[in-house]
């Protein structure tokens, strides 16, 4: 498994941007596909979404499709999610995730993730 550090969360007007950041531990991260999650106060953790390793292929959840954007850099084991045009309801514990496969099949290393507060 990877250890894996999220950083970057905070407090937003609605409409605002941040970028939320998930360091990694050990050398192969690129191996890994890494995938964004979150969870909203009294609701269950959700997709947010997802790189596929060696291909970078990306997905998303509906809701942020447009808006959110998920990247890596490889030499510094790390993923990012630039999120933009922020709303209310995108207020929730972020979580980045890793698996050594395509995502599909759930992942087993996660991070203790970041607060994202959105204020209207």
């Amino acid at each position: 498994q990877v250890q894996l550090v999220e950083s970057g969360g905070g407090l937003v007007q609605a409409g605002g941007s941040l970028r939320l950041a998930c360091a990694a531990s050990g050398r192969t991260f690129s191996s890994y596909t890494m995938g964004w999650f979150r969870q909203a106060p009294g609701k269950e953790r959700e997709f947010v979404a997802r790189i596929i390793r060696w291909i970078d292929r990306t997905y998303y959840a509906d809701s942020v499709k447009g808006r959110f954007t998920i990247s890596r850099d490889n030499a510094k084991s790390t993923v990012y999610l630039q999120m933009n045009s922020l709303k209310p309801e995108d207020t929730a514990v972020y979580y980045c995730a890793a698996v050594l496969g395509d995502g599909t099949a759930g992942y087993n290393s996660w991070g203790q993730g970041t607060q994202v507060t959105v204020s209207s």
